[in-house]
């Protein structure tokens, strides 16, 4: 039952801390594919914070929206909501900063999805972000964590060569099929693309490059130089296959050269030099 007092007050830092464990206490289970009631945990939060249904369900939603911000999963049936009280973000990031390995998630091996391909998301102005959730973002840089996470790359990449096999198959080209070859497991990476397909029409080359992330589908992503290259001297043959959602229900889109009509650009890094490059 609601407490009065706190009715239409800020939530406490204990009161946050108590649902953002609560709420990846759920998303945990629903990514392992274990069985929870939603209700039931409302029905506890409720008890034990003194706020509202409504108040409840609302800050889930809030974190929600910064875990998308976060290029993570978040719990369906949370829509996103962003209008944020502040103090969720560090809420967020005690727990995040204690308990990282949802950051590291990388699903076990599942059924491949029927049809993933989707629409990519349309360009669309930068959002007013609040500085103290900038921040949070910084810290927990979805685009260098996908990144670096070797493991989660991998299991994209052998996900798409799965999904290119059922797809020439499909379209009676399993001799096509056939021939797939997954580079960078074979060859290592460098070649700016990890998977060689082709299309089914004519037979030609399909270099794909695999983006894996288990954020949604405009979570950022980080293009390398030789990519990049590869996009400019093979603009007809170069793809990207952006695998997103990969945690939960895996979707796909393309985007093909030139990218600057899909995506802002924006050097990350510098290298540096005693000598020429």
């Amino acid at each position: 039952m609601a407490d009065q007092a706190k009715v239409g007050t800020p939530w406490s830092d204990e009161d946050l801390d108590t649902i953002v464990a609560d709420y990846f206490d759920m998303l945990g289970a629903e990514l392992e594919g274990r069985r929870y009631v939603k209700s039931h945990h409302s029905a506890a939060l409720m008890e034990k914070v003194g706020r509202t249904h409504r108040s409840v369900e609302f800050k889930h939603q809030n974190i929600s929206a910064v875990l998308d911000e976060l290029g993570l999963p978040w719990i369906a049936g949370y829509i996103p909501k962003r209008n944020y009280q502040a103090a969720i973000f560090d809420a967020i990031d005690r727990y995040l900063t204690r308990q990282p390995g949802i950051l590291e998630f990388v699903p076990p091996p599942g059924t491949i999805v029927t049809d993933p391909f989707v629409a990519p998301p349309p360009r669309q102005p930068d959002p007013m972000i609040p500085e103290p959730l900038q921040r949070l973002v910084r810290k927990f840089d979805p685009i260098e964590r996908d990144h670096r996470n070797r493991s989660l790359g991998k299991a994209g990449e052998e996900f798409v060569v799965e999904v290119e096999r059922r797809r020439l198959t499909s379209l009676q080209r399993s001799d096509l099929a056939k021939r797939i070859r997954w580079v960078a497991n074979d060859d290592g990476d460098g070649a700016g693309y990890d998977i060689l397909s082709f299309n089914a029409s004519n037979g030609h080359e399909r270099l794909i490059e695999v983006k894996t992330t288990n954020g949604s589908a405009r979570t950022p992503f980080y293009l390398t130089r030789n990519e990049r290259a590869m996009s400019v001297e093979r603009p007809a043959d170069w793809l990207i296959y952006r695998v997103h959602l990969f945690a939960k229900q895996p979707r796909i889109f393309h985007l093909a050269p030139p990218l600057e009509n899909a995506v802002s650009l924006t050097p990350e890094t510098w290298r540096a030099s005693f000598g020429p490059l």
